[in-house]
């Protein structure tokens, strides 16, 4: 029997424990033996729940108890967490965790513990929810070079920018309703600011290109800028808005990574990800391209990513698990805005200054535009490339939304 402590009994916590007694046999079977959760560890008061035997809320009790060999923190946040992490780890005890502030600000320091320690510290949680997408890049396409990784990694502005689209719901509204479904806390700076979604493609550019990348060298651009008006612009082009993170090798060696909304082409399957589902496209140079699809939070789903790290943490408990990136080389990290994109663009008035300026553009239509609204698609280009063209057409128009094109 292998015991094992539950850091946090919130949602990600609970569904940990509640599918460890419900799959107790299939587990079992797939080789890590009988799991027991010996503690749960919550400030707050469980008298009442049937495992009301299992809390504590002193982690030295933990720490100092030799009988726990994996640590589940599904507490959040970067402060006692990222404390009891690293106390785990000195205590010779595995992590498993769902933490993705953690994995992204701290991932480099943590797994060179680990390793030190022959310890596995394993993080499939923290990026898709229950999708599986660590381990397939660690694993199963470690045998090719990544060149790109991109997609929807937030559930929350996905369920709001599909109701945009869906149901013609404004940001507000949309944003209003995945509150009340409990899809969007009651601060949802996170998600709709997009830092959600760059500390997940600052995991999966890590792990890809093999050295730390911090959210700080990520730019990142959320959602609130995101109108009705650009909604239907860009379905009159036959694409839809989604927010998304991507990371991608630049020319020469370098990669880079950045954040925002994009309109994409309704032939990329990406663009059929609806509601809080994600989606995550992955492009190596022996396999192509593949793209890994699920829901990407919620207790259960969740929980089953973290579970099946359990599993992997005890069965690699004499042998770690090679999971690991090097610390950080700014050198490494080249510039986003170099990649090359198609822009859109919405303004008032200066069309005929933007046919100039831009070269022709594909021009876009909506029903209800006011008479001097105007809308278009650039050609490709890089983004210090458009910020020149973008001043030149202030002089004639005020510009309203700017954001890149995927097809």
């Amino acid at each position: 029997m292998t015991h094992i402590a539950v850091l946090g009994y919130g949602t990600v916590g609970s569904g940990v424990v509640e599918v460890l007694n419900t799959n107790r046999g299939s587990i079992s079977l797939r080789g890590a033996g009988d799991i027991s959760v010996k503690y749960i560890l919550d400030v707050r008061d469980f008298s009442d729940s049937e495992y009301a035997s299992l809390f504590v809320n002193d982690f030295s009790v933990i720490e100092n108890d030799p009988d726990v060999r994996v640590v589940v923190e599904t507490i959040g946040g970067s402060g006692v967490a990222l404390e009891f992490t690293r106390r785990a780890l000195a205590a010779g005890k595995s992590v498993v965790t769902s933490n993705k502030e953690i994995v992204a600000e701290y991932g480099d320091e943590l797994l060179r513990t680990a390793g030190e320690k022959n310890l596995n510290y394993l993080f499939e949680a923290s990026v898709g929810g229950g999708i599986p997408i660590i381990r397939p890049i660690s694993q199963c396409l470690a045998a090719n070079e990544i060149d790109e990784i991109y997609g929807i990694l937030n559930g929350t502005t996905n369920y709001i920018l599909t109701r945009m689209i869906k149901a013609g719901l404004s940001l507000d509204d949309a944003l209003r309703e995945a509150k009340e479904l409990g899809y969007a806390e009651q601060n949802p700076a996170a998600d709709v600011e997009g830092h959600d979604a760059c500390r997940k493609i600052c995991i999966l550019s890590s792990l890809a290109f093999g050295k730390h990348i911090y959210p700080r060298q990520v730019p990142t651009e959320g959602i609130l800028n995101v109108t009705l008006d650009d909604v239907q612009y860009a379905k009159s082009a036959g694409r839809c808005i989604k927010l998304l993170g991507r990371a991608s090798r630049l020319p020469g060696g370098k990669v880079c990574a950045y954040v925002g909304p994009h309109l994409v082409s309704a032939s990329n399957p990406i663009a059929n990800v609806e509601d809080v589902f994600n989606g995550i496209v992955v492009k190596g140079n022996a396999i192509g391209e593949v793209m890994f699809y699920g829901r990407g939070a919620g207790k259960l789903p969740t929980a089953s990513a973290v579970v099946a790290d359990v599993i992997d943490a005890i069965k690699h408990i004499s042998s770690r698990k090679l999971l690991s990136w090097d610390s950080a080389d700014e050198a490494l990290v080249g510039d986003s805005g170099c990649l090359e994109s198609s822009y859109y663009i919405r303004c008032e008035n200066g069309i005929d200054a933007a046919k100039e300026i831009f070269g022709g553009v594909q021009q876009l239509s909506r029903a209800d535009a006011g008479e001097n609204e105007h809308a278009f698609i650039t050609s490709p280009m890089n983004l210090y490339e458009l910020k020149k063209r973008v001043e030149q057409l202030k002089h004639s128009a005020l510009v309203l939304s700017l954001m890149r094109t995927l097809d």
